[in-house]
This record gives C-alpha cells, sequence and structure tokens, in this order.
C-alpha cells in the first residue's frame, strides 16, 4: 500500500499543472500555416491571398514560404495557384486578366517579374533585371513597372590575395527605374533621384511617381529622415514632403490631387502612426486628428474627400474612414477579430487578415464596408481539436495612477484557489504593442505555456502603440525606469487576484523586450525565478556603438547622447546589476545580429559567470540576426524557452538543463 501511494503521489507530482487531453505543442507550432496578405480585384470578383507555410525544422533549416491561392467571391471556392516557390510582392495587373508577383525559380539568376492568368495555368517571368526588385508598381495602363532596385558597382580586381570587408561603406544606394514589360528589348531607365529609394507608386493617370527615399543606405537614415518626393514621367523631381519624422506607406488620391501616408508627428515621435495628407505637388503635410488615443497602421482612399483606415485602440483593430477635416466614422468596431490588413474594391467590398486568440491569420471577407467580415479559410484544422487557456485583456494601475492594458492567458484546465507559475512576455521596441489575437509562436509561449500550467502575461507598458502620442512618448528618457516599473505593476496585480505564485515569475523577451528580460533578472532579481532573453540588451554604452539605429535610439527614446551623462546609461544597463543576480538566465542570440550586436549577449553571460553562481547559459544562432529566420532555429529556440522555464518555475534549486536538444519532432 505503501508503494501504490508512493506511485500515486508521484503521478499528482507529474500531472500537476499539466493538461489533461489534446493540447498545442512546439511543434503544432513549428508546423503552423497562416494567411499572409490578402488582394481584392478592383472590381471585387478575385481575391488573391498568400499562405505562409514552414519547413518541417526536423528535416530542413529553412525559412517559411508563401503560397498563392485565389478565392472566386461569387462561388466561394478558393483555388490554389502557386504551391512552389515562394512568392511576393502580388499585384492584380491593370487590364489584364492576370497576377503578377515577385519569384526566383529555377535558373533565375536573381528574382524576377512572373505573371499568372486569373483563369490558371503556368506562372510565366515577364521581367528580370539585373539585380534583385525590392519593390514594384503597375501603371495604370498595365504595360510598364516602377520598380526598386540595388545595382552594385563591380569591385575592382584587388591583386593581394585577400580582401578585407570596410564597415558602412559601399553599400549601394536602391535606385527608381521604370520600364516597358511589354517591350521584350525594354531597357530599365533609372530615373534621376540620387537617392537610397524604398517604394515607388505611380499617380492615377500614370504622369507621375512619387517615391519614399532617404539620404543613404544607412538602417538610421531609413528609420529617420525618410521623405516622399514627387517624380514627373521624365523622372525630374518636381516636389517633395516638408516633414521629418518616420514614414511608412503611401497612396494617391483616385483624383491625383493629393498624398495620404501614414507618418510621425515629429521627428521624436517613435513610431510612423499618425495619418497626414499633403498637396501632390509636395509642401508641408496636414495631419488628421491629431489626438485619436490609437495608432493608425493601414490606409487607401476611399472617395476624393475621404480615406479608409486600419487602426489600433489599445489592444484592439477597428477599420473606419476619416475625411480632410479629421473627421472619423467607424466601419468595424474594435472587438473579437485583430485585423492586420485589408484590400478594398471599387464597389466597397473587402477582402482583410485577421487573427483571433483561437487562431492565427486567416482570410476575412465583407460584401461592403458596411457589413460585418466573414472568416473564409481555415489553415489549421487540427487547432479545433486543441484545449486552450482563456484569454482576456486586463487592466490595471501602474505605481503613478497610469492605466496600463496587458493580456493573460490563463493555465489550461485552470482551478479556482490555486497559484500558478507565470511566465512574462515582453514586447520588443519599444513601439510596438499585443492585440487581443493569437499569441503564440516560437518565441512567445502563449497557448504552449497555458498547455503546460502556466499563466502567460502580455503587458503593454507606457510606451507601447496604440494608445496615441502622449502615451507612446511617456517612456522617452526614461530607459528601465517606469516602463518596466508598468510591468512588476502588472505581476503584482495578478498576484493580488489570487491566479499567480509570487515565487514562481519568468520573464522573456527579445530585442527591447530582451533588454527588460535582463534588467528584471537583474536589477530586480529577487521578483523572478526565471529569465529567456532573446537579441536583448545589456549595456547601453556599447550598445550605441555597436547597433546599426543609435541616432533613433536618441532621437525616440532616449533624448540625451550617451557621452552627456555616462554614468546615467551605466546604471541603466543590466551589466551594472549583474553581480546581484540570482534569476537563472537563459541568454539567446543570432550570431549575425546588427540591431542589437551578439556582444550585448556576450557581456552580460560574461559577467553573470564570472561575479556570480546563478546558473546562466549562451545560446548562439549561426546565420541568424535580429530574430531566428529558419525553421529548425526558431524550433530549437521554443524548445529550450518552454524547457528553462519548466526547469526553474516547476521546481527550485535545479541544475541547468542539458545543452543539447533532441529534435524529435514528437509533441515535445
Amino acid at each position: 500500500m505503501k508503494r501504490i501511494s508512493l506511485i500515486l503521489c508521484l503521478l499528482a507530482f507529474y500531472l500537476v499543472g499539466q493538461a489533461q487531453g489534446p493540447v498545442i505543442t512546439p511543434m503544432d507550432i513549428a508546423m503552423m500555416e497562416m494567411v499572409t496578405f490578402a488582394e481584392i480585384s478592383e472590381d471585387g470578383n478575385k481575391i488573391a491571398y498568400g499562405v505562409a507555410v514552414p519547413a518541417d525544422p526536423t528535416k530542413e533549416n529553412a525559412s517559411t514560404h508563401v503560397r498563392l491561392h485565389v478565392y472566386d467571391v461569387a462561388s466561394g471556392v478558393s483555388t490554389p495557384f502557386i504551391t512552389q516557390n515562394g512568392i511576393g510582392a502580388l499585384q492584380f495587373r491593370p487590364g489584364h486578366n492576370s497576377i503578377t508577383f515577385i519569384s526566383k525559380r529555377g535558373k533565375d539568376k536573381t528574382n524576377a517579374l512572373y505573371e499568372i492568368s486569373l483563369l490558371g495555368g503556368e506562372a510565366q517571368k515577364i521581367y528580370e533585371f539585373e539585380s534583385p526588385i525590392s519593390n514594384y508598381n503597375w501603371h495604370p495602363n498595365g504595360n510598364s513597372i516602377v520598380f526598386i532596385s540595388k545595382v552594385k558597382e563591380k569591385d575592382k580586381e584587388s591583386k593581394l590575395p585577400y580582401e578585407p570587408e570596410i564597415y558602412e561603406e559601399n553599400l549601394g544606394m536602391s535606385s527608381v527605374f521604370i520600364v516597358s514589360v511589354n517591350d521584350d528589348n525594354g531597357t530599365a531607365k533609372k530615373l534621376n533621384l540620387d537617392l537610397h529609394c524604398s517604394q515607388a507608386r505611380f499617380s492615377p493617370d500614370g504622369s507621375r511617381i512619387a517615391v519614399s527615399a532617404a539620404p543613404s543606405a544607412m538602417v538610421d537614415d531609413h528609420y529617420t529622415s525618410q521623405r516622399i518626393y514627387i517624380l514627373n514621367a521624365s523622372g525630374d523631381k518636381i516636389g517633395e514632403a516638408d516633414h521629418k519624422a518616420k514614414l511608412g506607406d503611401f497612396v494617391w488620391s483616385y483624383d491625383g490631387e493629393r498624398l495620404a501616408f501614414i507618418g510621425g508627428e515629429d521627428q521624436h515621435d517613435p513610431i510612423a502612426g499618425r495619418l497626414l495628407v499633403m498637396s501632390a505637388d509636395g509642401g508641408k503635410p496636414q495631419i488628421l486628428n491629431r489626438d485619436f488615443e490609437g495608432s493608425f497602421d493601414k490606409l487607401d482612399w476611399k472617395n476624393k474627400s475621404g480615406i479608409t483606415f486600419l487602426a489600433s485602440e489599445g489592444v484592439y483593430t477597428s477599420l473606419g474612414t476619416i475625411d480632410l477635416k479629421g473627421k472619423m466614422k467607424m466601419m468595424i468596431e474594435k472587438g473579437d477579430v485583430a485585423y492586420g490588413n485589408f484590400s478594398i474594391a471599387k464597389d466597397g467590398k473587402m477582402a482583410l487578415t485577421g487573427n483571433t486568440p483561437e487562431h492565427p491569420n486567416e482570410l476575412f471577407y465583407a460584401k461592403s464596408t458596411s457589413a460585418t467580415p466573414e472568416r473564409l479559410t481555415t489553415s489549421n484544422p487540427w487547432l479545433k481539436e486543441r484545449k486552450m487557456g482563456k484569454q482576456e485583456v486586463v487592466t490595471y494601475k501602474a505605481a503613478d495612477g497610469l492605466e496600463i492594458q496587458g493580456i493573460l492567458i490563463r493555465p489550461v484546465d485552470v482551478q479556482d484557489n490555486q497559484r500558478y507559475p507565470l511566465i512574462t512576455v515582453v514586447h520588443g521596441g519599444p513601439e510596438a504593442h499585443y492585440d487581443n489575437g493569437w499569441l503564440t509562436y516560437y518565441s512567445m509561449p502563449g497557448q504552449m505555456g497555458a498547455a503546460k500550467g502556466y499563466a502567460v502575461f502580455y503587458p503593454n507598458y507606457r510606451g507601447s502603440t496604440g494608445r496615441g502620442i502622449e502615451f507612446i512618448k511617456s517612456s522617452q528618457a526614461d530607459p528601465a525606469g517606469k516602463e518596466f516599473d508598468d510591468i512588476i505593476n502588472g505581476i503584482d496585480h495578478l498576484i493580488e487576484t489570487g491566479l499567480v505564485d509570487k515565487d514562481k515569475v519568468g520573464v522573456t523577451g527579445g530585442s527591447y523586450g530582451g533588454y527588460a528580460t535582463a534588467w528584471l533578472s537583474t536589477r530586480h532579481t529577487d521578483r523572478f525565478a526565471a529569465g529567456v532573453m532573446f537579441v536583448g540588451i545589456s549595456n547601453n554604452l556599447s550598445l550605441w556603438g555597436t547597433s546599426d539605429i543609435p541616432e533613433e535610439m536618441f532621437l525616440v527614446h532616449l533624448r540625451k547622447r550617451i557621452w552627456e551623462d555616462y554614468q546615467f546609461f551605466m546604471e541603466r544597463s543590466p551589466i551594472f546589476y549583474a553581480g546581484q543576480a540570482k534569476t537563472p538566465l537563459l541568454i539567446m542570440h543570432g550570431k549575425d545580429d546588427t540591431r542589437v550586436s551578439p556582444s550585448q549577449s556576450y557581456e552580460l553571460y560574461r559577467h553573470i559567470k564570472t561575479r556570480t553562481e546563478t546558473p546562466v547559459r549562451l545560446v548562439l544562432y549561426p546565420g541568424e540576426g535580429h530574430g531566428n529566420r529558419k525553421a529548425t532555429a526558431r524550433y530549437d529556440y521554443n524548445l529550450r524557452m518552454l524547457r528553462w522555464f519548466d526547469t526553474y518555475l516547476k521546481e527550485s534549486s535545479q541544475p541547468k538543463p542539458p545543452a543539447n536538444i533532441e529534435n524529435t519532432g514528437e509533441g515535445q
């Protein structure tokens, strides 16, 4: 009887916090498909959409590729069009019953422009340039394209048997070209704009071209110094926007008299999240509804005087129209679906992508601007068989009384009057936010954590997007200050509700979220039992000299130079507190990261390893940058993250888990 009792006790111990029944696993997430874009034809009859299909991480460390499908509105039938090779930059070709896209296939030396009839058949290559095409746009007549490409100068052959790399020189500029694709011997003409170009758009009559461009190919200039330029048909500049701030997408009005674009309010606005309108001749743009307590994400013109927009409002998204006086009218109120994109036909039909707490991005369709969108696709039917934790929006007060929003996923099979371990997931940026949609990815435990008996918390701390200009600027000049205190306040709120065990709190995040993870695991180490830091910041002084965006960091985050106050920036660096770290910390980083150098992870690892006895491990991913792109690298990260939390949040005083991961592909 004693033996039976012991076995039952051990079994009960093993099952504590483990959901019973089919739940979401790392392999599920590794193989999850989702809709990436949706474009509706001008007549509203066809919707072209892409489905991202990942590689099997146990067989191939490859990137996700996108397949093309076409949905026929009249019949309600969806047909696969391109199932091999990845596609990008999809557009309906004006005046042709066809779709064009960028792809690299067969013996192509670089990517090329392909076309496929809406009646089906094989895709045909219609244009190939000497270097990759990064962006293109059709002339209204459907015969010519304007496109962006970087033509590299041929290097002079060195007389030495070794060639060094010159840092940040000879980067090459992306230029604007125009070419007739109907002419087999068509020669691309380079337009007269000696800047680093990102996007180009024909006006509705094809007589002008709007181009977004920066002074150089430096990433910092792309973020801080882009402007919109207007060119005539010959490629000569005839106007430009008097606007120095972050820049997002832009569109011509239907009559060609104006351009609307998403940009920053000023150079200190952390995001391109305001909606602005300017004359097609250039000049000072007008900001519409500056006081909107959200952020504008996507836009298109509804008619001569109205713009359709997609916006973020806190943890929700909304779709509406705004006139040139800034008056807004909502078409889709913020609610249960987090929409990520929309495309609108001339008759008002809409195609959208959207996700919810129950599924990642799918295709949605609305018969008119006043109709509720209906979901058309189910990319992962097996999700219906998986048990999930309840997801809900939480609000709480920061220490200074500011209201903060967050999202909580409760453990699967959660029980009343029981406390659970918590994984806190901190977003990067910090100019970003979590929507109340699908929140489970390779680096975000979400429903995988809930399946293992964790509560999972996503705080939108001050400085997050979707809450208006004042809120997003409220964290500036105070790195790791009140912004990260907001996270601790949220954890305290969850402890007070009785859900969370205060002794079993973990934290994870990437980039600026990695900075938060490092800070909370060192400066506030008594509060956290485990941390998983990804491509994160550990030393603000060395970050300035190794990142590719030091000016952007200064303008929209730090607001003063590091040499103006070295002591301040050192004391806001996790390495300053590394000697007191007691939080077991797993550090992971892409070895080719240029945004946050891997040296940031080396530094924190060395400080903790040398100055403490605290468990610490550094994992580097060769070939990966600021986040993992390849299937096996993502899967490996996922398994290591969850295993680290299982080791230090489920139990205490455990040795580090083994260094190796067995990618068996079985549930995990």
